[in-house]
């Protein structure tokens, strides 16, 4: 049995949780609002997030950062990646240095255009063999409900990784490892903006035709980025890529997929974003995926046209037809 502190009270921060105290662990979720981690640790229940889903009794929650990570071995990061810089910097002088930081995130940093495991090395301090990223085809409600799913824990260091592969393997989760996190953490990212172009196509009307197109087309996209970044493409065909990349553009309980259906219905962005209060990582991050692309000589059509709509300055409709007219060319380019 391990101590776990999990940074996040959001659903899937509170579904991993299950996964970590389902494997036997002792788990203290960190909650940026005080009635969510009163009503966690009174009701064992995230009713904001997950109602109706009962929480494990190993499983406690508060808003003091230090009491959350008070003899944890591994710190579990679980909250939106833009956000990551600015709330760790607030966290890493209570973070034991030894602690093995394990990163949920599936996003790109505006303006510098650093993977999530970057962010954390470069405000942590710590080394690739204390950073992970945990990705994979795990839909937050799904996994709270124990259906069976699977996934990837990459690091570097891969002694560390098959430490974390122990750590959350359960009566449900199967985890597989990898020490390809540049792979894992790009296929994470781009499925939510190619899930944005499919859930488009389904707000427009269109079929499995159109979509199937485009979840296949996103995967080149995606690989191309991926290769040109020295990732395996292995990884992209695996849990971390395509995996993740399917359960994401098929699924309505994804919420990029979701926002991408409200778009091609014609609400904007700022509309959706009223809406909700769940965060939507690919129209945060479609515009710094786009110029990652760009910085290292990689075309990119669905983030360049997926982040003009999420910007406004081009329709659902109108990305649509831009991609049947593209200049026809070798499916292997």
């Amino acid at each position: 049995m391990s101590k776990v502190a999990v940074f996040g009270a959001g659903s899937w921060g509170t579904a991993f949780s299950m996964i970590l105290a389902d494997a036997g662990n002792d788990v203290t979720i960190w909650g940026r609002r005080e009635d969510v981690c009163a009503t966690i640790n009174d009701k064992h229940e995230n009713t904001d997030y997950l109602p109706g889903i009962e929480l494990p009794p190993t499983i406690v929650a508060t808003h003091d950062p230090e009491q959350a990570v008070s003899g944890a071995e591994f710190v579990v990061l679980a909250v939106p990646s833009q956000t990551l810089r600015e709330n760790l910097g607030a966290w890493a002088d209570v973070i034991p240095q030894e602690t093995v930081l394990v990163s949920l995130m599936k996003g790109v940093e505006l303006d510098t255009l650093k993977r999530m495991s970057e962010v954390i090395a470069e405000v942590t301090g710590a080394g690739p063999e204390r950073i992970a990223v945990v990705s994979g085809p795990n839909l937050a409600k799904e996994i709270a409900q124990r259906e069976p799913a699977a996934s990837v824990v990459a690091c570097a260091d891969e002694d560390v990784a098959k430490q974390v592969q122990h750590l959350v393997h359960g009566p449900a989760f199967r985890p597989y490892t990898s020490v390809d996190v540049v792979g894992c953490e790009l296929g994470g990212a781009y499925k939510n903006v190619v899930a944005l172009s499919v859930g488009m196509a389904v707000g427009l009307g269109f079929g499995d035709n159109t979509t199937a197109s485009v979840i296949t087309r996103g995967l080149a996209e995606t690989a191309r980025l991926a290769m040109a970044m020295d990732a395996n493409p292995l990884t992209l065909m695996g849990l971390a890529g395509l995996g993740d990349l399917v359960a994401t553009c098929s699924s309505p309980l994804s919420r990029n997929r979701t926002f991408g259906e409200k778009l091609g219905l014609g609400m904007t962005t700022e509309e959706i974003v009223a809406s909700t209060r769940q965060v939507a990582e690919g129209a945060k991050s479609c515009s710094s995926l786009l110029a990652l692309a760009h910085q290292v000589g990689v075309d990119a059509p669905i983030a360049e046209h997926v982040d003009a709509v999420v910007d406004g300055r081009m329709t659902a409709p109108e990305m649509m037809e831009a991609f049947i007219r593209r200049e026809t060319k070798s499916e292997i380019d």
